[in-house]
């Protein structure tokens, strides 16, 4: 059966906002909600800051350049973690005896890497040393990270989405370095896989199921599927020719494929289920799948976060995305 989803992100900027997004995701994609993240209440709580939440051993603090990895636990990651943990307590406390697949949400590596300083200045991704470490301290955290979310929903089936907008580049050479003259030495697929296989092996040992995630055009899904990845997320918009057939290779394989259809920001005429149910089989039809087969792998979702939208649109991206799903059931 294809179910709908959304990749992580929420409208809002404080504690009843994500209350609140937490009761729309529950009634919108109840067959695979996800833990919200609200960036808009701070570095603290993007993306980045929640995956500094999460490693485990490294102390980080914020910094005017962002943030960067210190000797010690800094207040802005203890702010951090201190948010996960009260929205962790917010999902446990509305899904008591939920047994479904629940979906969480961490930066992958090589976006860590292409965003963190390191504690002299620059980005990780200049130090083969550092990168290593963060990449194998956020695989022990997410083991730890797992088996929390797996204490607070103990008869749910856990999905951890691992987001790498930065891979691409980080692959073609084009993150720039701090002083924005320069641009780190690209990274090939070989040198980049072990970072991703530590992470992906950490999700598959906790028992949970690991969806690799990259709103780019250029997706190297060879790469995060060789690495371990069981699941690809993609913004259909964005994906590129070269895609198409990587996309094929991975619904052959029996993948779960999280398709991105719904805009993510409010459109100037709000769209009907109709037109995406109908590229959806269009696409398996180009794929060569088999619809009726290939639903089953499917999740339908926003193209990416919803933190840039209005909280009407959010809930109705979500909506749209159900719909959308049970069209194609």
């Amino acid at each position: 059966m294809t179910v709908a989803s959304g990749i992580g992100s929420m409208p809002g900027k404080d504690a009843a906002a994500y209350d609140e997004a937490v009761q729309v995701i529950l009634g919108e994609t109840s067959d695979l909600p996800f833990l919200p993240e609200l960036p808009g209440r701070g570095a603290s709580a993007d993306m980045v800051g929640r995956a500094l939440a999460v490693v485990s051993g490294l102390g980080a603090d914020l910094q005017p350049a962002g943030w960067r990895l210190t000797d010690a636990v800094g207040v802005d990651q203890r702010r951090a973690r201190s948010l996960l943990a009260q929205d962790l307590d917010s999902v446990e406390e509305r899904t008591q005896g939920f047994a479904g697949r629940f979906k969480i949400q961490v930066a992958g590596p090589w976006t860590l890497a292409a965003t963190v300083e390191r504690p002299r200045g620059d980005r990780v991704l200049a130090d083969h040393g550092a990168r290593r470490d963060l990449a194998q301290a956020l695989a022990e955290g997410l083991r730890e990270h797992i088996g929390d979310v797996r204490r607070r929903l103990p008869a749910a089936t856990i999905v951890v989405q691992v987001d790498e907008p930065a891979l691409p580049d980080v692959l073609d050479g084009r993150v720039p370095t701090a002083s924005g003259f320069s641009r780190h030495r690209s990274v090939d697929a070989a040198g980049a896989s072990p970072a991703l296989e530590w992470v992906f092996s950490a999700i598959e040992e906790s028992g949970a199921t690991s969806v690799a995630h990259c709103c780019a055009g250029s997706l190297p899904l060879p790469l995060l599927t060789g690495a371990g990845a069981e699941g690809i997320s993609v913004d259909l918009s964005l994906l590129e020719e070269a895609g198409y057939d990587d996309l094929a290779v991975a619904i052959e394989k029996g993948s779960t494929v999280l398709l991105g259809l719904v805009p993510s920001l409010e459109p100037e005429q709000w769209p009907t289920d109709q037109g995406p149910t109908d590229q959806v089989i269009r696409l398996l039809d180009m794929l060569g799948s088999d619809p009726s087969a290939a639903g089953e792998q499917l999740v339908i979702t926003p193209a990416c976060g919803l933190a840039g939208a209005s909280a009407d649109w959010a809930r109705q991206a979500l909506a749209l995305s159900r719909k959308i799903a049970a069209n194609l059931c």
